[in-house]
């Protein structure tokens, strides 16, 4: 029993890790404002695409070096899924908060211009990198509102949009995507969604009524 569990942790510690590199990446996108994303991408092979992850809460991974590593936020379900889009051949940024934004953004800012010039900075320097690839944008629980509106707003240049967790309906924390007009998402939308979620802000029954409505 005991050469048998040696040779378990023999065989977990010699598991080749994840072929994949990363890197933080800052661009200055409005006057005076950073915005940086962590972008992680396949070792060996040429990326078939790119992903733009939007997290949850308030948006900020507090994305940094530290003692020559980087460090972030991880627990989010997007920011912990994203190596298996790597494995995918797919390369992915995972977006922290604008530098004017640091503490976190709001509904509101998600929503607005300003949000969406900073993403069409990243759009644009992940196609620099990669060739003109397709960039997807996906978004969970409070991040489906930045891949929402984003999407709406930047047009041609998003090959398609993925809302996971949705926020349709508002809260004290903000108006979500309460009356926000999907027909203006031009690129094909993903919907995914729980059955059973049970957060008020994050109804299934409204999933499945956009979902009908868009066929």
């Amino acid at each position: 029993m005991i050469i048998a569990r040696v040779s378990i942790l023999l065989a977990l510690l010699t598991v080749t890790p994840p072929a994949a590199a990363q890197e933080i990446v800052t661009l200055a996108t409005r006057e005076g404002v950073t915005q940086s994303f962590l972008l992680v991408t396949p070792k060996q092979d040429k990326p078939s695409a790119a992903a733009i992850l939007f997290p949850g809460g308030n948006g900020s991974i507090r994305l940094r070096t530290e003692n020559g590593e980087i460090k972030f936020g991880g627990g989010n379900f997007l920011v912990r899924s994203r190596l298996s889009f790597v494995d995918g051949g797919v390369a992915v940024a995972v977006v922290d908060a604008p530098s004017d934004e640091s503490r976190g953004m709001d509904d509101r800012f998600r929503l607005g211009d300003k949000h969406a010039a900073d993403i069409a900075a990243v759009i644009a320097e992940l196609k620099k990198r990669f060739d003109n690839a397709p960039v997807f944008l996906v978004g969970t629980s409070r991040g489906s509102i930045s891949a929402a509106a984003t999407g709406a707003a930047l047009g041609g240049s998003v090959s398609g949009v993925a809302l996971t967790s949705t926020v349709f309906l508002g809260a004290r924390s903000g108006p979500g995507l309460s009356g926000f007009d999907y027909g203006k998402i031009s690129a094909p939308v993903l919907l995914v969604h729980h059955v059973e979620d049970s957060c008020v802000v994050t109804p299934y029954r409204e999933a499945r009524n956009l979902a009908e409505s868009r066929r």
